[in-house]
């Protein structure tokens, strides 16, 4: 009788326990890392704000005070992408021609960890701490406290909440700039690719890594020469796909792109990952 009575109630319990919500597989979700040009260098414009699907979410990387947003919450992909402060990316025109290409059942999110003049070494896990105490200049210290001084774990721990609410098809990097010349680049980069692919359980093959090109600027860019080792990325990761820069207009800077040039290269960010997935 006892054992009848127990079964019971423990039926009984299991019914009320809440049932476990499994991640949704037409919510792709996208991470995003980098320097100042996946952060954003150019100030939007009116038109940057309109016609931005509801299906494009962002989840917030930082608690932003000034935009209402608290990390690890989704809100709907309005810029600024990165940070309070920061301007438009790549990011916000990928993600536009992503959800007007996908199926309306599709959603987009993305999770942008990007810090302006970082070397790819400040996503390496063996490498910021000696990073942060003897590299960065004083006007890094903001960002990189904004991540916990550790952008590679904020990016981690964000990934793997993200990966209860949908799927994670692809990585987008656009870093580079400050490791120009840096013939182990490649290596770096395929060393933080093939960490985040373990430690979220990815497979590359399912989760290809794009990799912008820096500002051209009609052959005058500051950093162009880093351009050929980002072509030849793809010989030390295979699953890399780069992103061409040519005809996408800059800043006087020469290092940044204007909001034009933002805008088109995420659209080739966008047009690459389409046809990955097979659209």
């Amino acid at each position: 009788m006892k054992a009848t009575f127990s079964l019971s109630i423990l039926a009984l319990l299991l019914c009320l326990s809440p049932v476990k919500a499994q991640p949704d597989p037409n919510f792709y979700v996208f991470l995003c890392f980098g320097q100042s040009n996946m952060e954003g260098a150019a100030r939007t414009e009116a038109q940057d704000f309109e016609g931005i699907s509801d299906r494009f979410l962002m989840m917030a990387a930082i608690d932003d005070t000034l935009h209402s947003r608290h990390m690890g919450h989704w809100y709907k992909a309005l810029p600024p992408l990165c940070r309070e402060n920061t301007g438009l990316t790549p990011v916000d025109y990928f993600g536009r021609t992503l959800t007007e290409a996908l199926p309306e059942a599709i959603r987009v999110g993305v999770i942008n960890v990007a810090i302006g003049g970082c070397h790819i070494e400040t996503f390496m896990p063996d490498s910021i701490e000696r990073y942060v105490a003897h590299r960065a200049p004083g006007w890094m210290r903001y960002p990189l406290a904004a991540y916990g001084n550790n952008p590679y774990e904020r990016l981690l721990a964000l990934a793997r909440q993200a990966q209860h609410q949908g799927v994670i098809k692809g990585i987008l990097l656009h870093q580079g700039e400050s490791n120009t010349g840096d013939p182990t680049w490649a290596e770096k980069v395929r060393a933080v690719y093939q960490r985040l692919l373990s430690d979220l359980g990815l497979t590359a093959a399912n989760v290809p890594l794009l990799a912008g090109e820096v500002v051209q600027a009609d052959g005058k860019g500051m950093c162009i020469g880093m351009n050929k080792q980002i072509d030849q990325l793809p010989e030390t990761v295979p699953t890399a796909h780069v992103i061409p820069s040519d005809g996408c207009t800059n800043a006087p800077d020469r290092l940044h792109f204007d909001a034009a040039g933002y805008r088109e290269l995420g659209r080739r960010y966008g047009r690459k990952m389409l046809s990955l997935l097979g659209y």
